[in-house]
């Protein structure tokens, strides 16, 4: 499989997706067309995001085509050179994949070699389940089983901070409480301004800051940039 797991499309004071565009380009590298999913855009229309994202595709010279805007959506992704799942709300993401299912159609292609590229929430649905999305359960989607792509669970736009006077749980200890009763999973906190490019076995941690790895019964740790095994 060859996955492109993004943790955020825009960093603080930069354009829509400018950072993760290098890395995008190259990894869709002589694709010239994308089939691409915009359920998780809750704020703005769908035909708005297809637009947003084809403008900063159309940089690396790939059009993109939505799936919202053609009768049978299973057949653009069937037909699909790459597949791409744009960011905004996770529950609201997968609630209408499930809907329009369009959950097996993904797999079988990404299994089968087809390139995949998510960013927040579409990075969120690559794993498992939705359950470590930081994302308001705004709608309820039929079960949290998402597309099991990976076989870890990340949480985007991980932060360590803990602001002055907060007396809540920290991301970590939200995180902690996930692996606690979820033993035998997984959690990379991936920082914003970072992505994971997936070749087959081989994962590699892009950017400048490193990722948390949350284990059960082990401490928590970093990995620095580069390639990386989580077993």
């Amino acid at each position: 499989m060859r996955l492109l797991l993004i943790s955020n499309s825009t960093n603080a004071g930069e354009e829509y997706l400018a950072y993760a565009m290098p890395q995008i380009g190259d990894f869709l590298k002589g694709i010239k067309r994308v089939a691409f999913i915009p359920y998780a855009g809750v704020r703005f229309s769908y035909d708005a995001y297809q637009e947003k994202v084809a403008k900063r595709f159309a940089e690396a010279g790939i059009a993109v085509d939505s799936v919202h805007t053609v009768d049978t959506p299973k057949r653009l992704l069937q037909d699909a050179e790459a597949i791409v799942i744009g960011g905004g709300n996770t529950w609201r993401l997968l609630q209408q994949m499930q809907e329009n299912d369009l959950l097996g159609v993904i797999r079988e292609k990404v299994i089968g070699g087809t390139p995949y590229v998510g960013w927040s929430a579409g990075s969120n649905v690559s794993c498992p389940t939705i359950s470590t999305t930081n994302d308001m359960p705004a709608v309820v989607p039929h079960g949290f089983d998402a597309l099991h792509l990976i076989n870890f669970q990340i949480n985007p736009h991980y932060l360590d901070a803990n602001p002055d006077g907060h007396a809540g749980e920290t991301r970590e200890e939200r995180i902690i409480e996930y692996i606690e009763l979820n033993r035998d999973m997984t959690v990379v906190g991936l920082r914003e301004g970072t992505m994971l490019r997936i070749e087959g076995d081989s994962t590699e941690l892009i950017g400048k800051k490193p990722a948390r790895i949350f284990h059960y019964g082990k401490d928590t740790y970093e990995i620095q940039p580069g390639r990386f095994d989580l077993h």
